[in-house]
C-alpha cells in the first residue's frame, strides 16, 4: 500500500523525518561526545559508550496508542527501507536518512509458539522466536543493519571514505559483518578475527563466502577481541563488535518486535536471552525502556539473562545480593555448546549494570533475572525442541533451559508468556547435534547423550539382494522392481506399517 490510502491522521508519521540529537554517553564518567566521528570507547577515560537522543522526549508527545497505528500501518508500506529494523526509525537511528538505510531482509522474525509437548514439558506457554532467519542466519544482523547504515550515511555525507571495518567473532558476528560490508563495496571493507578452530565450519564459510579477510587467531574470543581493540585504538578501522553503540541500537529493534507481536501487551511477558557478549540484554531493556517511558507499552516485561555454567561471569556477578558488594570478575572459560556466548569477559558488561538497575528501577521491582545452566540441559532441551517442530540452535536451548530454571526458582510464574530467544539457525550448530548423537563429546563438555534423544540413519541394503543400484550403473527392469518390492517390505516392517491389501 502507499501512504496516501492511509487514514489522513497517520499519514503524515508514516514516512519518518530525519531528526532527533543523538550523542554519545560514557557509562564511565559521563562525558558526552559528538556522533560525527566513530566512538568505542571514552576518549577521557576509556569506558564503554551509548548512545542517547538528547530530543527523546518530542516521542512522547505522540500517544502510544497513536505509536501501536503508526507501526501497525508501517507493517503494510512496500518501501525498503521501513521493511526491516528501520520500521522503528525514531526509535533507532532518527538522524540517519531513508536513502542511506541498508535493508538486505532483517528483522521481523517469526515468533513461534511451543507445540503442546514443549509447553507441558516447559511448565509454561512459551514462544520461540527464531532470529536464525535473519539474512546471516543469526540476531547480529539486527545491530550491523545499523551500524553499517550509520556508516553508509556518513559516506554518503562525505564524513569518512574508504573503511576497513573489523570485527572479532565467535562466528555470527564475523558473518554478519562481512554480508553487510559485501553490500556496501567499494567503499567499505571488512576483517574478522576467529579464535582459531573453535567455530563451526558453517560459521566459518560465511564470512569467507562474503569476501572478507579472515584471521585465525590462537585462544578464545577474549582474545580475539583484544587485538580488535588495539587495531581500533591505533588504527583507521571502523569497530563493527557490540563495543560499537550502533550495534545497541540495531538489536533493541528485538524488544520492539516482541512488543508489536503481542499487540503492546507486556504485563505477564518473560523475553529469556543468551547473554554472550552481553550486547543483546543490554539492547532487549534498553528498548524495552524506551516504550515504556513513551506509553507505546504500560508494563516492563521480566528479563531473564541465560548462560552457561562454563561461561557465566555475569550469573556469577549478580549472585552477590548488596549491590555494593559486587565485583565483576573476569573468568577463563571451557568449552561450551552454546559456543557464540563462550565469552569470559562480556565488553557490554557495564552497560548491563547501568540498565539493569534503571530497569528495575523503574519496574518498582526485581525483573531482571540472570540464570546458570549446564551443557547437559542446553543439549538436551535444544534437541528436545527440534524433534517438536522448532530450528532453534544452541542458544536457543540454552535460553529454554534457562527459562525451565527460572519456573523452578520462582522468578517466572506458570501464568507468565515467555518469548524465548533462538539467536541463530540451527544449521549452523548442527556439528554438536551430531557430537550428541553420536557419543563423541570430549569430557570437558560434561554431555552425555539421553537415548531417547539419539537420531541416526538406517541403511535399509536387504541381504537377500544380490544387485542394487549404483550412481552410472542403473540396474535391469526385474531387477529393479525387486530392489524396490525388499526395501519397502523392510521398511514397511521397521515402521509397523499395516499393509492395504
Amino acid at each position: 500500500m502507499k501512504p496516501e490510502h492511509f487514514p489522513k491522521e497517520i499519514q503524515a508519521h508514516l514516512i519518518p523525518e530525519q531528526n532527533g540529537k543523538l550523542i554519545y554517553r560514557c557509562l564511565g564518567c559521563g562525558a558526552e561526545h559528538s556522533i560525527e566521528k566513530l566512538l568505542y570507547t571514552c576518549p577521557g577515560c576509556g569506558a564503554v559508550l551509548l548512545i542517547y537522543d538528547e530530543n527523546f522526549d518530542r516521542l512522547k508527545e505522540i500517544p502510544g496508542e497513536t505509536w501501536h497505528q503508526i507501526f501497525d500501518y508501517r507493517k503494510m508500506l512496500t518501501i525498503p527501507a521501513l521493511k526491516g529494523i528501520y520500521r522503528y526509525h525514531e526509535f533507532i537511528g532518527p538522524v540517519i536518512p531513508t536513502d542511506a538505510i541498508v535493508y538486505l531482509g532483517e528483522g521481523h522474525t517469526p515468533v513461534v509458539e511451543g507445540n503442546g509437548i514443549m509447553q507441558e514439558k516447559a511448565g509454561l506457554r512459551f514462544y520461540f522466536k527464531n532470529d536464525g532467519q535473519n539474512p546471516s542466519a543469526s540476531f547480529k544482523d539486527r545491530g550491523m543493519a545499523s551500524a553499517l547504515s550509520y556508516i553508509n550515511y556518513l559516506v554518503k555525507s562525505g564524513m569518512i571514505s574508504d573503511v576497513l571495518a573489523i570485527c572479532a567473532s565467535t562466528g555470527d558476528t564475523s558473518a554478519a559483518a562481512a554480508l553487510y560490508a559485501a553490500y556496501l563495496k567499494p567503499h567499505i571493507k571488512s576483517a574478522v578475527l576467529l579464535p582459531h578452530k573453535k567455530v563451526t565450519p558453517q560459521q566459518l564459510g560465511q564470512p569467507l563466502g562474503s569476501g572478507a579477510s579472515v584471521f585465525e587467531i590462537p585462544g578464545v574470543f577474549d582474545d580475539c577481541m583484544k587485538v580488535v581493540e588495539h587495531l581500533a585504538d591505533n588504527y583507521n578501522v571502523a569497530l563493527l563488535n557490540s563495543k560499537n553503540a550502533w550495534r545497541i541500537l540495531g538489536q533493541e529493534s528485538y524488544s520492539y518486535e516482541v512488543a508489536q507481536d503481542f499487540e503492546y501487551d507486556m504485563a505477564d511477558k518473560v523475553v529469556v536471552v543468551p547473554i554472550g557478549n552481553a550486547g543483546n540484554i543490554t539492547a532487549v531493556m534498553s528498548g524495552f525502556l524506551k516504550f515504556y517511558e513513551t506509553g507505546i507499552i504500560s508494563a516492563l516485561p521480566k528479563v531473564i539473562g541465560v548462560q552457561s555454567e562454563h561461561a557465566n561471569p555475569v550469573y556469577k556477578y549478580y549472585l552477590e545480593p548488596d549491590p555494593a558488594k559486587r565485583e565483576f570478575v573476569p573468568m577463563t572459560v571451557s568449552p561450551s555448546v552454546a559456543q557464540a556466548a563462550m565469552i569470559g569477559n562480556p565488553v557490554s558488561m557495564p552497560r548491563v549494570i547501568r540498565l539493569a538497575e534503571q530497569y528495575n528501577r523503574t519496574a518498582g521491582g526485581q525483573r531482571v533475572f540472570f540464570i546458570s545452566v549446564t551443557e547437559q540441559e542446553i543439549m538436551d532441551w535444544e534437541l528436545t525442541a527440534n524433534r517438536n517442530g522448532h530450528i532453534a540452535c544452541t542458544h536457543g536451548g540454552e535460553s529454554l533451559a534457562g527459562l525451565v530454571r527460572a519456573l523452578k526458582l520462582g522468578y517466572v510464574d506458570k501464568d507468565d508468556v515467555a518469548v524465548v530467544d533462538s539467536t541463530a539457525h540451527a544449521l549452523k550448530f548442527a556439528g554438536f547435534q551430531q557430537m550428541y548423537f553420536e557419543n563423541s563429546f570430549p569430557p570437558e563438555f560434561g554431555v552425555t547423550p539421553k537415548p531417547e534423544l539419539v537420531n541416526a540413519p538406517t541403511l535399509m541394503r536387504p541381504a537377500d539382494l544380490e544387485r542394487v543400484p549404483e550412481p552410472g550403473n542403473p540396474l535391469g527392469e526385474a531387477d529393479f522392481k525387486k530392489f524396490v518390492r525388499r526395501v519397502s517390505d523392510e521398511i514397511a516392517a521397521t515402521l509397523k506399517l499395516t499393509s492395504l491389501k
